[in-house]
């Protein structure tokens, strides 16, 4: 008799912790619908169209080595960058092909969605990793929309977010955020840095490593990847996995060919940009990480 009531109450405190989780989880969704949905208002400038042809070449080599192609493709016409079944990620076309999603931009526009991770709508941009790209200068700002402007107009992917339930409940719940919740909007733009193997300027080139290795460097899991993605690395000074490169020399290395210098394979790092990128803006990253901060 007790072992009858025992499984009653047993079978009830299940349902019970099944109806408090899909609670739980609808919430989430809700709240994920509201976040992805909410108004962002932020006042930006804009930087002027360019189209010489120092301002493309620059937005040339920033679309090539900052992460733009692994998301939009060498063309600028967008390409699926995940899809694992659950998750699909697609990055729209950003040529300026008629009805294209920035066919319409204007110079705010563009700051809004590159520096902000916002939408001409005032939404957030939902994958847009904005926070590598905050502190970009304006030069460099206005040379990548110069480049981009410039590209082709071709079809293309028009762009697409599917997320799985557990991520999009994360999202809902604020273990996962996107870049327009991380960015501090208040920041004037960075100034300009001499290009050079210095601290200085290989701070300001890891702020494009900011989106999957956190505000700090210190890597962990990278913010709604996909469960058998591996934790991004430590880049901090002094960590087990900078010790890996102690020498600039093995870090180009890395860079060019996607190793370690034990031979074994980098799994997920967007190497199709970073071994795009020269050799003194790699240098000048080594340095910086390997400081003590």
């Amino acid at each position: 008799m007790n072992g009858k009531k025992w499984a009653i109450r047993a079978g009830i405190l299940l349902a019970a912790l099944v109806v408090l989780l899909a609670c739980a989880i609808a919430f989430g969704l809700w709240s994920a619908d509201r976040k992805m949905n909410r108004q962002v208002v932020i006042d930006v400038r804009g930087v002027a169209f360019r189209d010489d042809a120092a301002s493309v070449d620059r937005g040339k080599y920033l679309f090539a080595s900052r992460g733009c192609v692994d998301c939009h493709g060498a063309a600028g016409n967008g390409r699926v960058f995940l899809d694992d079944g659950a998750m699909r990620i697609t990055g729209p076309n950003i040529t300026q092909v008629a009805g294209g999603v920035v066919a319409a931009y204007g110079p705010k526009d563009w700051e809004r969605a590159i520096r902000h991770g916002v939408n001409p709508q005032g939404r957030p941009l939902m994958i847009m990793p904005s926070e590598d790209y905050n502190r970009f200068t304006d030069d460099d700002l206005a040379s990548l929309v110069a480049y981009v402007r410039s590209l082709p107009a071709v079809a293309g992917e028009k762009g697409e977010v599917r997320l799985p339930v557990p991520v999009r409940a994360l999202y809902g719940f604020g273990m996962i955020q996107d870049a327009a919740a991380k960015i501090d909007h208040t920041l004037p733009p960075a100034q300009p840095v001499a290009e050079g193997v210095t601290v200085t300027h290989g701070a300001y080139v890891a702020n494009m490593c900011l989106g999957c290795h956190g505000a700090n460097l210190a890597g962990g899991k990278v913010p709604g990847g996909p469960p058998d993605w591996p934790p991004a690395a430590d880049l901090r000074a002094g960590s087990a996995d900078m010790a890996r490169y102690a020498d600039a020399k093995a870090f180009l290395q890395m860079f060019r060919t996607g190793k370690r210098p034990d031979g074994t394979p980098i799994k997920v790092m967007p190497f199709e940009s970073l071994k795009a990128m020269n050799d003194t803006d790699v240098n000048a990253l080594h340095l910086y990480l390997t400081q003590k901060r």
